[in-house]
């Protein structure tokens, strides 16, 4: 056992929560994805994700009670800490926006929404894979391949945005507009906040590879 395996806890208790918050984000989107596909029984689907976007604040709070009991960490106590904040700040667009859906009184979803959503779910899944890889850092290309897509995914996330705001401006309908715009705009934040993710994750690979 070398010198950092020795100093490293074991159990890897923050992997493990990372992996467990990843999921979370993944299951988020894919929910949302399935909302926008099959945009029924709003009010049950709503409170499913306010119970993942709940699910996502344990994980955080066990992050940051990991951190206060723990001298050594596996990775500075500041990436730790931001990791968690990243991962959980898409989940709360996610919710965020799945509620203003609900208070909008939405009643249909739209291309863009739905092009959105799938963009979002493809940027969940290569946050899953990449968290998976620091764990043990031993194919870090592979993690720096996701973060570039990921930063590719929120680049096509900004053109759709472009466009369908195009389109939503030759409307005549003010309030329409405004509510549609507020909805794309929100979802477009989701994969802002992925891209946190990924250049979070790409300082930790430059540091620790």
């Amino acid at each position: 056992m070398d010198l950092r395996q020795w100093l490293i806890p074991q159990d890897k208790e923050f992997f493990d929560l990372f992996e467990e918050m990843a999921g979370t984000v993944v299951e988020a989107a894919d929910a949302l994805v399935e909302l926008m596909n099959d945009y029924t029984d709003l009010g049950t689907k709503s409170q499913h994700m306010k119970e993942l976007e709940h699910e996502g604040d344990r994980i955080t709070h066990a992050i940051y009670e990991g951190l206060n009991r723990t001298f050594i960490t596996p990775l500075e106590p500041e990436e730790i800490s931001r990791l968690a904040t990243a991962m959980d700040d898409v989940i709360d667009c996610i919710e965020g926006t799945v509620q203003q859906l609900h208070s909008y009184g939405i009643t249909a979803t739209d291309s863009p929404m739905r092009q959105f959503s799938k963009l979002i779910q493809l940027s969940a899944t290569e946050i899953q894979t990449a968290v998976k890889g620091i764990r043990s850092m031993k194919d870090v290309p592979s993690i720096e391949a996701r973060c570039i897509e990921l930063n590719r995914l929120e680049n096509v996330a900004d053109e759709v945005l472009g466009h369908a705001l195009t389109e939503l401006f030759r409307g005549n309908d003010p309030l329409a507009i405004i509510k549609l715009k507020d909805v794309y705009e929100n979802l477009e934040q989701a994969t802002d906040r992925c891209e946190d993710v990924a250049n979070i994750l790409s300082d930790i690979v430059i540091r620790h590879s």
